[in-house]
Parts: structure tokens; sequence; C-alpha cells
């Protein structure tokens, strides 16, 4: 005797609409395909002569077809209908003669969720949206671009990674939410113009260039780009004032330039920065260690606080 067939076609709401696998277009050909609202892929169907049903999402209408017509198909929505096969399962594990076969029209391949990003931002910006979300600017957003940054900093420094999971998402969502605001370009082009330079710095990857030096060839291809005329072009001024130096410093030994002195406490803390770039040490996370350290000094003596400077000295010891 034949089994009685309950088939299910489900597929990823971030592909393109038709595009199925090759069982899932056997699947649906055989027809008639029953659906609920809401799957992309039915204009597709229809221009592909599949005939089409359209039917509540529920086990039993879906069960009582197979039983009637020995087979039933049917086209998930975009969540996958969930409730619907896991209904199905139950009922066909206690009908003696069916068979449940889900087939699967498409996958999600690695990054599409960053799709859902661009979607959600969409909904959020859009009328009917959030009114926070619409009301921002690139200058509104500005400190919160640092702030996710600083935060995604100091999930690196812990070694949290579920705190650096979330604050990557974070910043991605002032990749997203700038992307959004802009009029003249968006996300597509963001992400468009980050392939075209990781393409063009990495000729020994893509051009199969023999490359000696990979960091002079980096610097090469960059002066080229950017057509710069001063080695201090493109150091962001805004960074912190250790990680300012920092850098400054690191462009200047590009012309072979000797670390000057400066007087005053500036120039004791410059010359601490050429010490560290001669150690090897980065002076801003060097110092931002030692802070941390002082912050959970603090945070235990504070439940205890000594009563005399010489009582603090033997407790910072």
């Amino acid at each position: 005797m034949t089994a009685v067939r309950v088939v299910v076609v489900v597929s990823s709401p971030r592909t393109s609409a038709g595009c199925l696998t090759w069982p899932a277009w056997r699947a649906l050909q055989a027809g008639p395909v029953l659906h609920g609202p809401g799957s992309p892929h039915l204009p597709a169907l229809v221009a592909a002569g599949v005939v089409l049903e359209p039917l509540a999402t529920d086990a039993a209408l879906v069960m009582e077809r197979a039983l009637a017509d020995g087979r039933a198909t049917w086209l998930a929505g975009p969540d996958g209908d969930p409730v619907l096969v896991r209904e199905l399962g139950l009922r066909s594990a206690r009908t003696t003669g069916v068979e449940l076969e889900v087939v699967f029209g498409s996958h999600d391949l690695p990054g599409s969720r960053l799709l859902d990003v661009v979607a959600v931002m969409d909904r959020l910006r859009s009328p009917g949206g959030c009114p926070w979300d619409a009301d921002q600017t690139h200058t509104s957003l500005m400190p919160y671009l640092l702030e996710e940054a600083y935060e995604a900093y100091e999930a690196l420094e812990t070694g949290d990674g579920p705190a650096l999971r979330e604050e990557l998402g974070d910043v991605l969502l002032q990749i997203a939410f700038h992307a959004r605001i802009a009029t003249d370009w968006d996300v597509d082009d963001v992400a468009g113009d980050l392939v075209d330079k990781l393409v063009r710095r990495h000729p020994h990857v893509f051009a199969d260039a023999a490359v000696d030096d990979l960091e002079a060839s980096w610097t090469a291809i960059k002066q080229a780009e950017k057509r710069r005329t001063s080695v201090t072009d493109g150091v962001p001024m805004g960074q912190p004032a250790l990680a300012l130096a920092r850098k400054l410093q690191s462009r200047g030994a590009r012309l072979g330039a000797p670390v000057p002195s400066y007087d005053g406490i500036g120039g004791e803390l410059w010359a601490l920065v050429a010490r560290c770039r001669a150690e090897g040490v980065d002076p801003e996370q060097a110092l931002r260690e030692v802070a941390r350290a002082y912050r959970d000094t603090l945070a235990e003596l504070e439940l205890d606080p000594p009563a005399t400077a010489q009582q603090w000295e033997q407790r910072w010891s």
C-alpha cells in the first residue's frame, strides 16, 4: 500500500523569490500546493504554472487533504511555520500509513542575517516606526558611535566573549543607522566600497601578485588611493591623546625623523609614549590596565576605608 505523504517545503526568507533547490521545485511542481499567507515564492510559482491553493495554517486541514488525495504539499511561510510542522509530525506519527517529509528549498548563506539588520533599521526609520529613531541625524548619533566602540573595547580588555558579541552588534547598529540616514548612498555602497578596498589592498591574495613586504605594499597602495601629501594626513585628531601621540610618532618614523623633546608635563608624557613604542608597548592600553587595577582596588577599599595616610599606603602596598 502506498503511503500517504505530507510534504512541507521550507525556505529561507533571505533568498530571492523563486530561488529554490531542485528537490523543492520537484515537490512543488507535483502540485497542488497548499499555502498560507506571506510566502515570497508565490509569484514565481504562478509564473511556472504551479497550481496553488490557499488554506488556513492548520495541521488538521492539511492532514485531511493528504488523506483525501493521497498527498499534500504545504509551502511554508517566511518563518517556516514551526507550529504547523510540529503538529503535522505528531499527527503523522499517530496515523498509520502517513509519512511526513520536510524539503529544504534554500538555506541561509553566511552573513545573511545582516539582511535582517537592514530590514529592521528600515522599519524603525519608516513611517509607523519608532519616532526616536526617525528623528536621529548623523550629528545626533556621533556620541553613540564612540560610546559603542569603547564598550566593545572594554569587552576585549576583560576577555568577556558574550559581552563582545553584544557590543559588536551595537557597533554594527551604528553602521546600519548611519547608512539608513544617508540620502546619496546606502549600506550596499558601504559594503561595496569595503570589498573593493580589501581586494585592492590584498593583491597577493586576489591578484596572485608577489609581495615581499606586506606592510610596505599596503602603505603604497593606500597612498596611491588617498593621494595624501603629508604623512600626517588621515590621522584622526579626536582620538585619545596617548593614542594620538603614538600615531603621530609612528608617522614621523616613516620619514626617519627622531622623536623631539618638549618641556612640561606634556613633554614628559610625549617622551613616555616614545619609550612605549621602543619597547613595543601600547601606551593607551598600558595606562588603561593601571587605571582598571586602581578602580578594582578602590572598590575593595571603600567597603572599609583606611583612616590615615599611613594606613592608605599600607593598604595600597
